[in-house]
Protein backbone atom coordinates (compact mmCIF):
# COMPACT_ATOMS: atom_id res chain seq x y z
CA UNK A 1 0.00 0.00 0.00
CA UNK A 2 1.20 3.63 -0.74
CA UNK A 3 0.89 6.11 2.53
CA UNK A 4 -0.38 9.31 1.78
CA UNK A 5 -1.86 9.35 5.26
CA UNK A 6 0.33 12.57 6.42
CA UNK A 7 -0.58 14.67 2.84
CA UNK A 8 -3.12 17.36 3.82
CA UNK A 9 -2.91 19.46 0.26
CA UNK A 10 -4.14 17.13 -2.67
CA UNK A 11 -4.36 19.01 -6.45
CA UNK A 12 -6.68 17.32 -8.94
CA UNK A 13 -6.02 17.62 -12.66
CA UNK A 14 -9.33 16.71 -14.74
CA UNK A 15 -8.55 16.03 -18.62
CA UNK A 16 -10.71 17.16 -21.32
CA UNK A 17 -11.55 13.31 -22.43
CA UNK A 18 -12.72 12.87 -18.29
CA UNK A 19 -14.68 15.29 -17.93
CA UNK A 20 -16.64 15.72 -21.09
CA UNK A 21 -19.22 13.25 -23.13
CA UNK A 22 -20.23 14.11 -26.67
CA UNK A 23 -18.49 17.09 -26.86
CA UNK A 24 -20.23 18.58 -23.85
CA UNK A 25 -19.90 18.26 -20.13
CA UNK A 26 -20.79 15.24 -18.29
CA UNK A 27 -22.94 16.62 -15.35
CA UNK A 28 -23.24 13.17 -13.72
CA UNK A 29 -19.69 13.02 -13.60
CA UNK A 30 -19.01 16.55 -12.12
CA UNK A 31 -21.52 15.55 -9.34
CA UNK A 32 -19.74 12.25 -8.57
CA UNK A 33 -16.38 14.20 -8.54
CA UNK A 34 -18.14 16.54 -6.14
CA UNK A 35 -18.84 13.47 -3.61
CA UNK A 36 -15.83 12.16 -4.10
CA UNK A 37 -13.78 15.69 -3.18
CA UNK A 38 -16.80 15.99 -0.42
CA UNK A 39 -14.45 12.65 1.24
CA UNK A 40 -11.63 14.22 1.61
CA UNK A 41 -13.18 17.84 2.06
CA UNK A 42 -14.77 16.14 5.18
CA UNK A 43 -11.15 14.62 6.51
CA UNK A 44 -9.81 17.80 6.73
CA UNK A 45 -7.56 17.85 3.35
CA UNK A 46 -7.28 20.71 1.30
CA UNK A 47 -8.46 20.49 -2.38
CA UNK A 48 -7.25 22.35 -5.20
CA UNK A 49 -8.75 21.50 -9.11
CA UNK A 50 -7.36 22.37 -12.63
CA UNK A 51 -9.98 21.66 -14.81
CA UNK A 52 -10.37 21.69 -18.52
CA UNK A 53 -12.80 21.26 -20.74
CA UNK A 54 -13.75 25.07 -21.16
CA UNK A 55 -12.93 24.85 -25.16
CA UNK A 56 -15.22 21.84 -26.23
CA UNK A 57 -17.72 23.00 -24.03
CA UNK A 58 -17.82 26.12 -26.00
CA UNK A 59 -17.86 24.51 -29.36
CA UNK A 60 -20.66 22.03 -28.25
CA UNK A 61 -22.78 24.71 -27.57
CA UNK A 62 -21.54 26.16 -31.14
CA UNK A 63 -22.61 22.75 -32.71
CA UNK A 64 -18.75 22.48 -33.86
CA UNK A 65 -18.22 18.63 -34.66
CA UNK A 66 -14.53 19.03 -36.23
CA UNK A 67 -11.19 20.03 -34.10
CA UNK A 68 -11.34 23.42 -33.49
CA UNK A 69 -8.01 24.92 -34.73
CA UNK A 70 -8.22 28.74 -35.41
CA UNK A 71 -7.34 30.62 -32.36
CA UNK A 72 -9.66 33.22 -32.77
CA UNK A 73 -12.42 30.33 -32.58
CA UNK A 74 -10.85 28.50 -29.62
CA UNK A 75 -10.79 31.89 -27.68
CA UNK A 76 -14.07 32.31 -28.41
CA UNK A 77 -14.83 28.37 -27.91
CA UNK A 78 -13.07 29.28 -24.36
CA UNK A 79 -14.77 32.34 -23.28
CA UNK A 80 -18.32 30.73 -23.83
CA UNK A 81 -17.54 27.80 -22.45
CA UNK A 82 -15.81 28.58 -19.16
CA UNK A 83 -18.64 30.26 -17.46
CA UNK A 84 -20.86 27.35 -18.34
CA UNK A 85 -18.16 25.03 -16.55
CA UNK A 86 -17.82 27.04 -13.42
CA UNK A 87 -22.28 26.48 -13.42
CA UNK A 88 -21.72 23.07 -13.75
CA UNK A 89 -18.93 22.85 -10.59
CA UNK A 90 -20.64 25.11 -8.75
CA UNK A 91 -24.41 23.13 -8.51
CA UNK A 92 -22.55 20.39 -8.04
CA UNK A 93 -20.24 21.03 -5.13
CA UNK A 94 -23.37 22.98 -3.05
CA UNK A 95 -25.22 19.89 -2.76
CA UNK A 96 -22.36 19.53 -0.24
CA UNK A 97 -22.72 23.05 1.01
CA UNK A 98 -19.08 23.03 -0.60
CA UNK A 99 -17.76 26.64 -1.93
CA UNK A 100 -16.07 27.01 -5.07
CA UNK A 101 -14.06 29.80 -6.74
CA UNK A 102 -12.65 30.09 -10.62
CA UNK A 103 -8.96 31.21 -10.82
CA UNK A 104 -7.95 32.05 -15.05
CA UNK A 105 -4.27 32.07 -15.66
CA UNK A 106 -2.23 33.19 -18.18
CA UNK A 107 1.47 31.95 -18.66
CA UNK A 108 2.75 36.05 -17.88
CA UNK A 109 1.12 35.25 -14.18
CA UNK A 110 3.77 32.76 -13.29
CA UNK A 111 6.61 33.99 -14.94
CA UNK A 112 7.01 36.99 -13.21
CA UNK A 113 7.78 36.94 -9.19
CA UNK A 114 5.43 39.56 -8.00
CA UNK A 115 1.95 37.86 -9.87
CA UNK A 116 2.82 34.38 -9.08
CA UNK A 117 3.42 35.92 -5.55
CA UNK A 118 -0.05 37.28 -5.21
CA UNK A 119 -1.75 34.03 -6.90
CA UNK A 120 0.04 31.98 -3.87
CA UNK A 121 -1.42 34.37 -1.46
CA UNK A 122 -4.87 34.44 -3.12
CA UNK A 123 -4.89 30.46 -2.92
CA UNK A 124 -4.16 29.97 0.29
CA UNK A 125 -6.38 32.40 1.54
CA UNK A 126 -9.24 30.54 -0.48
CA UNK A 127 -8.25 27.27 1.20
CA UNK A 128 -7.99 29.14 4.52
CA UNK A 129 -11.44 30.26 4.20
CA UNK A 130 -12.73 26.27 3.12
CA UNK A 131 -13.03 27.55 -0.26
CA UNK A 132 -12.08 24.51 -3.00
CA UNK A 133 -10.29 26.63 -6.02
CA UNK A 134 -10.63 25.51 -9.53
CA UNK A 135 -8.08 26.92 -12.20
CA UNK A 136 -7.60 27.03 -15.85
CA UNK A 137 -5.88 28.62 -18.12
CA UNK A 138 -7.36 31.71 -19.18
CA UNK A 139 -7.47 30.44 -22.77
CA UNK A 140 -9.78 33.03 -24.12
CA UNK A 141 -6.92 36.37 -23.53
CA UNK A 142 -3.88 33.95 -23.87
CA UNK A 143 -1.35 35.79 -25.95
CA UNK A 144 0.34 32.46 -26.59
CA UNK A 145 -1.17 29.63 -29.08
CA UNK A 146 -3.61 28.06 -27.10
CA UNK A 147 -2.33 24.74 -25.89
CA UNK A 148 1.16 25.53 -26.21
CA UNK A 149 1.51 27.06 -22.42
CA UNK A 150 0.42 24.52 -20.36
CA UNK A 151 -0.43 21.43 -23.03
CA UNK A 152 -4.13 20.41 -21.42
CA UNK A 153 -3.52 22.06 -18.53
CA UNK A 154 -1.04 19.08 -17.42
CA UNK A 155 1.84 21.57 -16.82
CA UNK A 156 -0.11 23.94 -15.15
CA UNK A 157 -1.46 21.43 -12.76
CA UNK A 158 2.40 20.11 -11.68
CA UNK A 159 3.16 24.33 -11.82
CA UNK A 160 0.41 24.71 -9.41
CA UNK A 161 1.49 22.01 -7.11
CA UNK A 162 4.90 22.88 -6.89
CA UNK A 163 3.92 26.14 -6.32
CA UNK A 164 1.22 25.11 -3.18
CA UNK A 165 3.32 23.31 -2.02
CA UNK A 166 1.11 20.54 -2.02
CA UNK A 167 1.84 16.71 -1.02
CA UNK A 168 -0.04 15.03 -4.02
CA UNK A 169 -0.83 15.52 -7.49
CA UNK A 170 -3.79 13.41 -8.66
CA UNK A 171 -4.00 13.20 -12.78
CA UNK A 172 -6.85 11.72 -13.88
CA UNK A 173 -7.15 11.28 -17.49
CA UNK A 174 -8.35 8.82 -20.13
CA UNK A 175 -5.63 6.19 -19.79
CA UNK A 176 -5.15 3.80 -16.43
CA UNK A 177 -1.77 4.51 -16.24
CA UNK A 178 1.56 5.23 -18.07
CA UNK A 179 2.04 2.06 -20.16
CA UNK A 180 5.61 0.68 -21.84
CA UNK A 181 4.16 1.02 -25.15
CA UNK A 182 0.77 2.55 -26.38
CA UNK A 183 -1.78 -0.14 -25.22
CA UNK A 184 -4.80 1.35 -27.79
CA UNK A 185 -1.99 -0.90 -30.30
CA UNK A 186 -0.37 -3.44 -28.30
CA UNK A 187 -1.86 -5.89 -26.85
CA UNK A 188 1.17 -7.16 -24.86
CA UNK A 189 1.59 -3.11 -23.40
CA UNK A 190 2.23 -3.64 -19.35
CA UNK A 191 1.45 -0.53 -16.83
CA UNK A 192 4.48 1.27 -15.07
CA UNK A 193 3.81 0.70 -11.36
CA UNK A 194 6.63 3.64 -10.07
CA UNK A 195 8.64 6.34 -11.70
CA UNK A 196 11.70 7.55 -9.84
CA UNK A 197 13.09 9.75 -13.23
CA UNK A 198 12.12 10.71 -16.52
CA UNK A 199 14.81 8.68 -18.73
CA UNK A 200 14.98 8.59 -22.44
CA UNK A 201 13.59 5.26 -21.97
CA UNK A 202 10.30 6.46 -19.87
CA UNK A 203 9.71 9.43 -22.54
CA UNK A 204 9.83 6.58 -25.31
CA UNK A 205 6.24 5.52 -23.99
CA UNK A 206 4.76 9.01 -24.24
CA UNK A 207 1.92 8.54 -27.46
CA UNK A 208 0.43 11.01 -29.11
CA UNK A 209 -2.23 13.81 -28.34
CA UNK A 210 -5.93 12.80 -27.34
CA UNK A 211 -9.35 13.37 -28.79
CA UNK A 212 -10.98 16.11 -30.53
CA UNK A 213 -11.16 18.88 -28.45
CA UNK A 214 -8.11 18.11 -25.82
CA UNK A 215 -4.69 19.59 -26.44
CA UNK A 216 -2.10 16.82 -24.39
CA UNK A 217 -1.23 13.79 -24.00
CA UNK A 218 1.11 11.27 -22.41
CA UNK A 219 4.19 13.66 -23.48
CA UNK A 220 2.65 16.59 -21.92
CA UNK A 221 1.91 14.66 -18.67
CA UNK A 222 5.65 13.03 -18.57
CA UNK A 223 6.37 16.77 -18.85
CA UNK A 224 4.26 17.43 -15.58
CA UNK A 225 5.95 14.64 -13.70
CA UNK A 226 9.81 16.37 -14.45
CA UNK A 227 8.46 19.39 -12.57
CA UNK A 228 6.96 17.21 -9.49
CA UNK A 229 10.11 15.12 -9.62
CA UNK A 230 12.15 18.77 -8.04
CA UNK A 231 9.12 19.54 -5.63
CA UNK A 232 8.33 17.26 -3.07
CA UNK A 233 4.97 16.07 -3.87
CA UNK A 234 3.98 12.70 -5.42
CA UNK A 235 1.90 12.56 -8.41
CA UNK A 236 -0.39 9.16 -9.48
CA UNK A 237 -1.60 8.89 -12.70
CA UNK A 238 -5.09 7.07 -13.07
CA UNK A 239 -7.58 6.96 -14.92
CA UNK A 240 -10.77 9.45 -13.84
CA UNK A 241 -13.68 7.35 -14.90
CA UNK A 242 -12.52 4.26 -12.33
CA UNK A 243 -15.13 4.27 -9.06
CA UNK A 244 -14.52 6.58 -6.76
CA UNK A 245 -11.20 6.60 -8.02
CA UNK A 246 -9.65 9.92 -5.78
CA UNK A 247 -10.39 8.63 -2.41
CA UNK A 248 -8.94 5.25 -3.32
CA UNK A 249 -5.87 6.96 -4.33
CA UNK A 250 -5.65 9.27 -0.70
CA UNK A 251 -6.09 5.78 1.19
CA UNK A 252 -3.36 4.13 -0.78
CA UNK A 253 -4.65 1.99 -3.17
CA UNK A 254 -1.70 0.85 -5.75
CA UNK A 255 -3.36 1.85 -8.97
CA UNK A 256 -2.33 3.80 -11.36
CA UNK A 257 0.97 4.60 -12.10
CA UNK A 258 3.11 6.66 -8.85
CA UNK A 259 5.74 9.65 -9.81
CA UNK A 260 7.92 9.94 -6.69
CA UNK A 261 10.08 13.24 -6.29
CA UNK A 262 13.69 12.31 -6.46
CA UNK A 263 14.56 15.80 -4.22
CA UNK A 264 12.57 19.07 -2.74
CA UNK A 265 14.43 22.46 -3.98
CA UNK A 266 13.23 25.67 -2.10
CA UNK A 267 10.42 27.15 -3.73
CA UNK A 268 12.44 30.05 -5.35
CA UNK A 269 14.25 27.82 -6.57
CA UNK A 270 11.46 25.58 -8.26
CA UNK A 271 10.20 28.77 -9.73
CA UNK A 272 13.23 29.86 -11.25
CA UNK A 273 13.99 26.26 -12.85
CA UNK A 274 10.46 26.07 -14.01
CA UNK A 275 9.15 29.24 -15.53
CA UNK A 276 10.08 29.22 -19.01
CA UNK A 277 12.54 32.02 -20.25
CA UNK A 278 11.57 35.47 -21.45
CA UNK A 279 15.23 35.51 -23.82
CA UNK A 280 18.84 34.38 -23.30
CA UNK A 281 22.05 35.91 -22.35
CA UNK A 282 25.07 34.66 -24.07
CA UNK A 283 28.58 34.57 -21.26
CA UNK A 284 31.54 33.88 -21.86
CA UNK A 285 33.97 31.38 -20.52
CA UNK A 286 35.29 33.15 -17.83
CA UNK A 287 31.39 34.08 -16.72
CA UNK A 288 30.14 30.74 -16.49
CA UNK A 289 32.86 29.40 -14.11
CA UNK A 290 32.33 32.30 -11.70
CA UNK A 291 28.85 31.39 -12.23
CA UNK A 292 29.96 27.51 -11.05
CA UNK A 293 31.66 29.62 -8.06
CA UNK A 294 28.60 30.67 -6.83
CA UNK A 295 29.34 34.28 -7.81
CA UNK A 296 27.03 36.78 -9.33
CA UNK A 297 27.02 37.16 -12.95
CA UNK A 298 28.64 40.79 -14.24
CA UNK A 299 28.14 42.89 -16.97
CA UNK A 300 31.14 42.36 -18.14
CA UNK A 301 31.03 38.48 -18.81
CA UNK A 302 28.51 39.55 -21.15
CA UNK A 303 28.41 38.91 -25.00
CA UNK A 304 24.96 38.76 -26.58
CA UNK A 305 21.57 39.35 -25.48
CA UNK A 306 18.40 38.11 -27.20
CA UNK A 307 14.76 38.40 -26.80
CA UNK A 308 12.86 41.39 -25.30
CA UNK A 309 12.53 41.38 -21.34
CA UNK A 310 12.10 43.55 -18.24
CA UNK A 311 14.26 43.58 -15.18
CA UNK A 312 13.13 40.66 -12.89
CA UNK A 313 12.86 38.51 -15.48
CA UNK A 314 13.36 34.75 -15.89
CA UNK A 315 16.35 33.86 -18.77
CA UNK A 316 18.58 31.14 -19.83
CA UNK A 317 21.99 31.60 -18.81
CA UNK A 318 24.16 30.16 -22.04
CA UNK A 319 22.10 26.91 -22.02
CA UNK A 320 23.46 25.76 -18.92
CA UNK A 321 21.40 27.70 -16.57
CA UNK A 322 19.00 29.77 -15.85
CA UNK A 323 18.47 33.60 -13.30
CA UNK A 324 16.50 36.01 -12.18
CA UNK A 325 18.07 38.81 -14.32
CA UNK A 326 18.05 42.78 -12.53
CA UNK A 327 18.27 44.37 -15.67
CA UNK A 328 16.05 44.80 -18.58
CA UNK A 329 17.53 43.42 -21.95
CA UNK A 330 17.60 47.11 -23.09
CA UNK A 331 20.29 47.80 -19.72
CA UNK A 332 22.03 44.45 -20.67
CA UNK A 333 22.34 45.96 -24.62
CA UNK A 334 24.06 49.18 -23.11
CA UNK A 335 26.44 47.20 -20.52
CA UNK A 336 27.25 44.00 -21.85
CA UNK A 337 30.90 43.76 -21.74
CA UNK A 338 31.21 47.02 -19.55
CA UNK A 339 32.70 46.86 -15.94
CA UNK A 340 30.09 46.92 -12.87
CA UNK A 341 31.36 50.64 -11.76
CA UNK A 342 29.68 52.13 -14.94
CA UNK A 343 25.97 50.08 -14.05
CA UNK A 344 25.55 52.88 -12.12
CA UNK A 345 26.76 56.15 -13.93
CA UNK A 346 24.30 54.81 -16.71
CA UNK A 347 21.50 53.52 -14.98
CA UNK A 348 21.84 54.97 -11.39
CA UNK A 349 22.55 55.27 -8.24
CA UNK A 350 19.79 53.05 -6.62
CA UNK A 351 20.78 50.10 -9.27
CA UNK A 352 22.35 46.70 -8.33
CA UNK A 353 25.94 46.57 -9.55
CA UNK A 354 25.40 42.81 -10.79
CA UNK A 355 23.56 41.42 -13.96
CA UNK A 356 22.42 38.50 -11.42
CA UNK A 357 22.87 37.65 -7.90
CA UNK A 358 24.25 34.25 -6.92
CA UNK A 359 21.34 33.03 -5.07
CA UNK A 360 19.21 33.89 -8.09
CA UNK A 361 21.12 31.50 -10.50
CA UNK A 362 20.09 27.82 -11.19
CA UNK A 363 22.15 25.46 -13.23
CA UNK A 364 20.33 23.10 -15.48
CA UNK A 365 20.62 19.43 -14.52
Amino acid sequence: MRNFSDIRRIVIKIGTNTLTRNNNIDTAYVNDLACQVNSLYSSGKQVVIITSGAIGMGAGQLSLKKKVKKVKIQQACAAIGQPLLMHEYHKAFSGYNIKVAQVLLTTDVLKHRTTYVNLRNSIETLLHLGVVPILNENDSISTEEIGTAFGDNDRLSALVASKLDAGLLIMLTDIDALYDKDPRIHPDAKPVLEVHEITPEVEQYAGGSGSVFAKGGMKTKLDAAKIILTTGCKMVLVHGREKNIIPRVVAGEEIGTLILPQQRLGNRVRWILHTEPAGVITIDSGAMKALEQKKSLLPKGVIKVEGIFLAGSVVMLNDRAKAVTSMSSDELNLLAGKHSREIRKILGQDRQDVVALAEDIVFLG
